[in-house]
């Protein structure tokens, strides 16, 4: 099956073309990449938002209340849930969706459960790409469950179009309310398990650390209730996500958050393209365990062999480039190796050529005094005496 006929299966809604997909993205495949190159012009913007909190907050719970809510207004809902990865042997539960056993059986919503396979700050490496094969998919709500985060994780204020922080009563003093971090990303802040006792002291501690530092946009962050087992406070969220969105279209928020997060993806793919390049032409054949085995041994420091290792590539290239640049088109064919003359040439795969390239250089300077050599030799020819008695008779 082609690229092509594979987009219009997951534009066409079917679960398994787009299962695939996200399996081709998340393994890092040549076809995750085309498929998405098809269907990134065609998908249509999803309401992206994201759920965060600490471990045990009922967010598992809540994604399934919530999405049920925007299944009775019609929407199609994409549901990311995000699992932590084991250091040690890389594997993942993935056991978000056993929470979620109510949507099990609707065609309305997709659930898919990834891995953080690593990656720091609550959410897979191929989040926003998961997110743009469900919007071609035709998801028009897509919820985005993080893992249990701390303090410092905020990457999902990044993705998402809207964010709302998880609280729960009982989880420490009024001072970590105050601390910096992933308190000041939320445009909605839901405490959950509110039957609880302490319910309302954490709603004063919120609204207090709003009052020192009010936001920028002029959007005043909504404190609500929840009870998510039993679905209490689950339309009045709702409703609260649809104000923000409604006021983010009104004024430039929404433009600024699309622009911010068109930034940080072309960021992070150039981040993984060059890395992975220095990766595969400077670190082969066992040179990053030399270097290891000398940072180990305290023989040499890691900036000092980062900045070599980057410093090798940029001569690389700048070498290969001058040198081929000087070179007539008729005179980038390297007659010292038969494997390269063809890459010389078309200047393609640089780390294999720029070894002959100051080679074919020195052969095109004695070509062309060999050439100048040939037509003095040729013209003293022509003017000799002999050949002027030759000519007369």
């Amino acid at each position: 099956m082609s690229y092509e006929e594979w987009a219009k299966q997951i534009l066409a809604g079917d679960r398994r073309a787009t299962a695939r997909a996200i399996s081709a993205v998340e393994n890092g495949e040549a076809a995750g990449v085309a498929l998405l190159k098809l269907l990134f012009p065609k998908a249509s913007p999803a309401c992206v938002i994201g759920i965060t909190g600490s471990p045990g907050v009922g967010k598992s719970t809540l994604v399934e209340k919530l999405a049920l809510e925007y299944r009775r207004q019609g929407s199609r809902v994409g549901i990311v849930a995000v699992d932590p990865s084991s250091p040690f042997s890389g594997g993942a539960i993935l056991g978000d969706r056993i929470r979620m056993q109510g949507l099990s059986g609707d065609e309305g919503v997709y659930i898919r459960s990834m891995a953080t396979r690593g990656q720091l700050g609550g959410l897979a490496p191929a989040a926003h790409d998961v997110v743009t094969i469900l919007e071609a998919a035709g998801c028009q709500v897509v919820l985005i469950e993080t893992v249990g985060v701390g303090q410092d994780e905020v990457e999902v204020a990044r993705l998402a179009d809207a964010t709302a922080l998880l609280l729960v009563p009982g989880m420490g003093d009024d001072v970590q309310t105050f601390k910096a971090g992933v308190m000041e990303i939320a445009d909605v802040f839901v405490i959950n398990k509110a039957d609880r006792p302490g319910a309302d002291r954490v709603e004063q501690e919120v609204a207090a650390m709003l009052s020192i530092g009010p936001r920028t946009d002029a959007w005043h962050p909504p404190i609500l209730k929840t009870v998510a087992t039993t679905a209490e406070g689950i339309a009045a969220l709702r409703d609260a996500l649809d104000r923000f969105r409604v006021f983010g279209q009104s004024s430039a928020l929404s433009v600024q958050r699309q622009q911010a997060k068109c930034r940080v993806r072309l960021l992070e793919l150039l981040r993984q393209t060059l890395f992975e390049k220095v990766v595969a032409e400077r670190l082969r054949d066992g040179l990053i365990d030399r270097y290891v085995d000398e940072v180990r041994e305290r023989r040499r420091d890691p900036h000092s062999v980062v900045e070599e290792i980057v410093g090798e590539s940029r001569r690389g290239e700048s070498t290969f480039t001058t040198s081929a640049s000087q070179l007539s088109p008729s005179r980038r064919r390297c007659r010292f190796s038969n494997t390269c003359s063809a890459a010389v040439r078309t200047r393609k795969n640089w780390s294999r050529t720029r070894r002959c390239a100051s080679r074919c250089l020195r052969w095109a300077r004695a070509a062309s005094s060999c050439s100048r050599r040939q037509r003095r030799t040729r013209r003293s020819r022509a003017l000799s005496p002999s050949a002027a008695r030759g000519s007369i008779t």
